[in-house]
């Protein structure tokens, strides 16, 4: 029997053409990612986008636009099951989102998750750890 992770990502932008990344450095492995995570059994997909953003960022919001899932066969990077992602598109405020202004070196190896603010312009698929978020970036900066 096939087995599927399902995940849920934000592409959350501000007023000064930014897009948030999450640095993460779990079981001594570090990745650049959208800020988001697992569905939870018996949860929906934006029920969880919420859940992550509140839980990860302290972020409440009441809309998120779909942008996109991966209709492709995508390996887990972590086990091996079958990843099937969801990305939403979020608009806030900088100051909505209490991160810290310290600059951190990447990679790091101590087991958090930092994010940071770069500019739309300016950020890279391979700036990006992970195949369909690289997919999902060229896709908005297309727009």
């Amino acid at each position: 029997m096939a087995r599927f992770n399902l995940r849920v990502y934000a592409l959350i932008t501000n007023e000064f053409n930014e897009i948030l990344i999450a640095d993460e450095c779990r079981h001594g492995q570090f990745f650049s990612k959208f800020p988001g995570g697992g569905v939870e059994a018996n949860e929906g997909i934006k029920e969880a986008l919420f859940r992550e953003l509140k839980e990860e960022l302290q972020l409440e919001i009441a809309a998120a636009d779909f942008f996109y899932f991966n209709e492709f066969y995508q390996a887990s990077a972590f086990d091996d099951r079958n990843l099937i992602a969801f990305y939403y598109r979020v608009s806030v405020n900088k100051n909505e989102i209490a991160i810290s202004n310290l600059i951190y070196k990447i990679p790091f190896f101590i087991e958090e998750e930092k994010q940071r603010w770069i500019n739309l312009n300016s950020i890279q698929p391979s700036d990006l750890t992970f195949p369909i978020d690289q997919i999902v970036l060229k896709k908005l900066k297309a727009l």
